[in-house]
């Protein structure tokens, strides 16, 4: 019941910027800490930020001073702002968002979206 759908990825020179978005929809009673991910080919996927329900964030350190991760509860959305963009960080991004839904035969657990690509030229 409960999807999570991203937009926002592209193909962007370095040094662009591009902004993420993800969206949760169903019958969601919370959210706790939100995350983003992202997987080139034949590579792990990598935590590349997370922020929790009370706003805290974390970075990788791959990322740190040039992403920006946010969110807004009202609309159970999270968002990464990508700035200064590197060749380094093409990749599948993918929002992961541990939900609690009004389905209470069902523990809380992690959603992950379908991913969306971000292709930086150099």
């Amino acid at each position: 019941q409960v999807q999570l759908v991203e937009h926002g990825g592209g193909l962007v020179q370095a040094g662009g910027s591009l902004r993420l978005s993800c969206a949760a929809s169903g019958s969601i009673v919370a959210i706790n800490t939100m995350y983003w991910y992202r997987q080139a080919p034949g590579k792990q996927r990598e935590l590349v930020a997370s922020i929790t329900s009370g706003g805290s964030t974390n970075y990788a350190d791959s990322v740190k001073g040039r992403f920006t991760i946010s969110r807004d509860n009202a609309k159970n959305m999270v968002y990464l702002q990508m700035n200064s963009l590197k060749p380094e960080d093409t990749a599948v991004y993918y929002c992961k968002m541990w939900i609690r839904t009004w389905n209470l035969a069902q523990p809380a657990r992690d959603y992950w979206g379908q991913g969306t690509q971000v292709t930086v030229s150099s």
